[in-house]
């Protein structure tokens, strides 16, 4: 997992509430197990149209909004059922933040283990950011000082500790149990001599 330390982009802004994770990456595209090549399927059924011709009024198909990394999404973003998929697509399309004033928690958690920086923000402070995304001007992301710098203003916003651990040091799940392998192999190894008949190799 990439790691996650700072990030400057013109946000895009899609003020939509309720996204759900089918919006995010339909049902169709839940075939495969990779976590490449979802980019060009993310809201898919916004992005194109019946003949998969892309729709030029939709945010993520206008210049310079198709090269954002940040997202300012609605209320409630990414709820509905729970799949994996969804961070994947947004990461593989580029963007690594997603900025809005809820999260359902499963996605919420899920973007974490992905390397995908949710940030939850008052829908005032929403509104001002938004506003950058309409003029087409950069933001500034900094997840050690957990502060949004936008022009001469900025926000902080709060993160669980042992997820800015992660996010920070590229951490995911397995990586995670790869920095506990010297105590796995430890306990393994005492069980065997302990319980003889447990352990087979």
């Amino acid at each position: 997992m990439q790691k996650f330390t700072s990030l400057k982009s013109i946000p895009a802004y899609l003020p939509i509430v309720n996204i759900d994770t089918d919006m995010i990456i339909p049902k169709q595209f839940l075939k495969t197990i990779k976590r490449t090549g979802l980019g060009k399927n993310l809201f898919y059924e916004m992005r194109y149209d019946e003949k998969g011709k892309k729709i030029d009024d939709f945010i993520l198909n206008q210049n310079p909004f198709n090269n954002s990394k940040i997202l300012i999404a609605g209320k409630n973003f990414g709820c509905g059922s729970s799949r994996e998929h969804a961070p994947w697509a947004l990461l593989d399309f580029g963007i690594t933040c997603v900025i809005s004033s809820s999260f359902a928690d499963i996605f919420f958690n899920n973007c974490f283990k992905n390397g995908i920086l949710p940030i939850i923000l008052d829908e005032d402070k929403i509104k001002e950011l938004s506003e950058y995304a309409n003029r087409k001007e950069e933001i500034f992301i900094d997840l050690n000082e957990e502060k949004i710098i936008y022009g001469n203003n900025e926000v902080t916003f709060e993160i669980d500790k042992f997820k800015k651990k992660c996010l920070l040091e590229g951490l995911d799940d397995i990586a995670l149990s790869l920095k506990k392998s010297d105590k796995i192999e430890k306990f393994e190894k005492n069980l065997k001599n302990q319980k003889p008949w447990i352990i087979n190799d």
